[in-house]
């Protein structure tokens, strides 16, 4: 959304009104903008924000004051089942027509539909043997059911409150505790919670009196949430679009045609250091990468070009990766060299298991927290040449050097 903020608004005597930012700031927040990000792009105070969607408390010699929310009615969005919907199967209960009927001629679920009618229905004169469907009615319900907040479980429910705050006060996690309440009370549904909402209450009350007493109930000490991540710092990680995973040939999967790696980096103390590691998925074989100057995205380049020069183009089909900053000039790599890179989805190691296997090998050579940077390219090559000489399970006890010069032997 383009919005330019006014330059006026600090100039002159009195308050300036911000009724275009308001109307702004909730079109925003309906389109999916987080608060935070709407009054950034129409120039509020975050509180200020805040405040007009939650109002305010009085305090002291303030006032309170209302949420402040669009003008009219908001918008049903069209998952949800409108008043036109509503009367449509008003009619249709008259003329007799079944469930499955109605919800085939709206388009729903038939589920939907059952449960519309049992959730906003009622007993017709008070007889619950009768259950009639006003669609007007249901419709107010279905809107008086969709605000939030709403009442928290933990909040209205006086024994679950204080069973869940003796099990803190004995140490013990939201998740155990939420599994020990539906041990304890079986046949009690409202007794029952997940670990989430364990968790909101107690940083929703940690607002409060109970502040202090937080950092001594969750293990971690933090008396509010971290944020994971803000809309504003989602950034494209590079210039050129990566090819996923779930693109990459099925035959690389089977591992039955060879010349398809796998590579990553090992990272020395404190991050200065590196060493770049590949494996051929099918005979695992291992090459080592030096990087004596750093891993910038150009020098790395130019090592792992460097890298695969030394054998045939077919051993070398593609080349599997995870999203690295290294990796930044993959397109140059790959307009230099022929081979394909496919990256890996975030946090998921798995999909590039005989790598991962891998440096777990070499952290015995290059272990954790110490300086790879002395290590020298032909100190390298010897780690690699003993990691191919061990035999493997995987391959019938043959070695990695050994399957992987019979493949040199067929391109001879």
């Amino acid at each position: 959304m383009d919005f330019e903020i006014r330059k006026d608004r600090d100039e002159g005597p009195g308050r300036k009104g911000l009724h275009r930012e308001r109307a702004a700031y909730f079109d925003l927040v309906k389109q999916g903008y987080s608060s935070m990000e709407a009054c950034r792009i129409v120039g509020i105070n975050p509180r200020t924000g805040k405040r007009w969607r939650n109002g305010r408390q009085p305090t002291g010699n303030t006032k309170g004051a209302p949420p402040v929310r669009p003008a009219g009615r908001p918008d049903v969005c069209s998952r949800y089942l409108g008043q036109q919907e509503r009367l449509y199967i008003a009619d249709r209960r008259r003329d007799q027509a079944g469930i499955r009927t109605i919800a085939r001629e709206l388009g729903r679920s038939p589920s939907t539909i059952s449960r519309e009618i049992r959730r906003n229905g009622m007993p017709l004169r008070g007889d619950v043997r009768k259950w009639a469907y006003r669609p007007y009615s249901a419709q107010d319900r279905a809107l008086a059911r969709r605000p939030r907040p709403k009442p928290r479980k933990i909040t209205t429910n006086l024994q679950l409150r204080q069973v869940t705050q003796a099990h803190l006060d004995r140490k013990l996690s939201p998740e155990q505790i939420a599994g020990q309440l539906r041990r304890d009370f079986p046949d009690q549904p409202g007794m029952h919670v997940v670990h989430e909402t364990i968790y909101q209450a107690l940083y929703i009350q940690g607002r409060g009196e109970l502040r202090r007493e937080i950092a001594n109930t969750l293990r971690t000490g933090r008396v509010m949430r971290r944020p994971r991540r803000q809309a504003r710092r989602r950034q494209p990680r590079y210039t050129h679009k990566m090819v996923m995973i779930s693109e990459r040939p099925a035959e690389v999967a089977d591992r039955a045609i060879p010349g398809h790696w796998e590579g990553d980096l090992i990272i020395g103390k404190d991050g200065a250091s590196a060493i770049g590691t590949l494996v051929e998925r099918a005979t695992r074989f291992v090459k080592l990468i030096h990087l004596p100057d750093g891993r910038s995205a150009e020098l790395f380049r130019d090592a792992l070009t460097g890298a695969v020069a030394d054998l045939p183009a077919h051993l070398w089909r593609s080349l599997t990766w995870d999203q690295g900053t290294e990796m930044a000039c993959h397109h140059a790599f790959t307009v230099a060299t022929g081979i394909p890179v496919y990256f890996c989805d975030p946090a998921s190691p798995w999909q590039r298991g005989s790598n991962e296997n891998t440096n777990g090998l070499l952290r015995q050579y290059f272990p954790k927290g110490t300086d790879l940077s002395p290590h020298t390219p032909e100190h390298l090559d010897t780690v690699a040449a003993e990691l191919n000489g061990r035999p493997r399970k995987t391959l019938g006890w043959d070695t990695p050097a050994e399957r992987f010069a019979k493949l040199l032997a067929q391109t001879s």
